[in-house]
């Protein structure tokens, strides 16, 4: 047995859902449990809960109960602190500008959508995001500097 595809199936990919309603945190969950990669779904409701996650700050300081998300979920209109200023602050630390974002939100404007890439987004959904859309995404999303998700992916 190859052990590096036998740590490959062990290991979850680990992601983060940054989402403040919970309809929609629910949809993402019912989306997810389906979905054939291993994962670990952290869910945080504001924007200030991503940073003190991302940053490793406050309840979230310890590196085994707080891992490094491979793929962040964020929806922008957020309590205290709003997802572009989330991606902007992402962007502007080294340690965390090469994980995949994928912004699921309800704003379809043309602003929020090129900020959202400007500062880093790799794709941009509205929401609610149905089964198959949800799917797809996750199939064909570029997470080339994320190896171990793209890797995932592929021996699913």
């Amino acid at each position: 047995m190859n052990n590096e595809n036998f740590s490959l199936k062990e290991v979850p990919i680990n992601i983060l859902l940054v989402e403040d309603e919970p309809a929609h945190a629910e949809i993402v969950r019912r989306n997810l449990a389906v979905f054939p990669v291993s994962h670990r779904l952290v869910h945080v409701d504001d924007g200030q809960m991503a940073l003190d996650y991302l940053l490793r700050q406050d309840a979230y300081e310890d590196p085994l109960s707080s891992p490094r998300p491979d793929l962040i979920l964020l929806d922008l209109r957020l309590p205290k602190v709003d997802g572009l200023e989330v991606l902007r602050q992402i962007q502007e630390n080294q340690d965390l500008k090469g994980i995949p974002i994928v912004v699921l939100t309800t704003s379809s404007t043309d602003s929020d959508l090129t900020a959202a890439y400007r500062l880093g987004a790799r794709s941009y959904q509205l929401k609610p995001v149905n089964f198959e859309g949800f799917t797809e995404l996750l199939d064909t999303s570029d997470h080339s500097s994320q190896p171990r998700v793209r890797q995932r992916l592929s021996h699913e």
